[in-house]
């Protein structure tokens, strides 16, 4: 059976990495933008493109995800019907992650400052929605995974939500050609990764704890 701090553990390793080569290309092709070699890798390496690496990685964390509340949803506890919840949620999000479906939700206010990318208003809204939800199903879990889930979520939301604030106030001010912004999305993607890397270790470990 698989371990749950073992899974966390080599798991941020690997956040480690690839979030350290994506910082890592972002600096050097700011330092040397006329090398080659850099500007070959930097699509591949970046967090602030997609269909790359870190892309993938992101996305295979979120459905690894899914499965694994599927999972504890397959051994019917109760409220099942919320794990099957998450379940399908973190499928959505592993999707979107690779395909970018949330794009749609922008483009239709007229924002700036903070809320340049106004895709993040209905997100707040279905974000406040699903916490509202879930708060009697949070409540009920055992303290230990309810600590874990909560800490992981937040750290998730802060990073994908949160952080699109001053990306939006920097891409409207400097735009999104430069180190800035790529610094300030590199953040919000590793914050994503940690979260996501974190959530899976709860999911682990609850299966493992409800199995005994």
């Amino acid at each position: 059976m698989l371990d749950g701090r073992a899974v966390r553990r080599h798991l941020l390793a690997a956040v480690v990495a690839v979030s350290g080569m994506g910082l890592a290309i972002e600096v050097w092709v700011a330092r040397a933008p006329d090398d080659a070699l850099a500007d070959a890798l930097l699509p591949k390496l970046s967090l602030s493109y997609e269909a790359n690496l870190p892309t993938w990685f992101s996305s295979s964390l979120l459905l690894a995800c899914a499965v694994a509340a599927a999972a504890i949803a397959h051994a019917r506890p109760p409220r099942a019907g919320h794990w099957w919840f998450i379940s399908g949620l973190a499928a959505y999000i592993s999707l979107d992650e690779a395909a970018e479906l949330h794009e749609h939700l922008g483009g239709h206010l007229d924002t700036s400052g903070l809320l340049y990318f106004d895709w993040v208003i209905p997100a707040a809204a279905i974000v406040t929605g699903l916490v509202l939800a879930f708060l009697p199903f949070v409540r009920a879990l055992h303290p230990a995974t309810r600590t874990r889930l909560v800490v992981a979520g937040a750290i998730y939301v802060g990073g994908a939500l949160v952080m699109e604030l001053p990306l939006g106030w920097w891409t409207e001010q400097y735009g999104s050609d430069s180190l800035g912004y790529a610094l300030i999305d590199w953040v919000e993607e590793t914050l994503e990764m940690i979260g996501a890397v974190l959530a899976l270790s709860a999911l682990i470990a609850h299966r493992q704890e409800t199995a005994r």
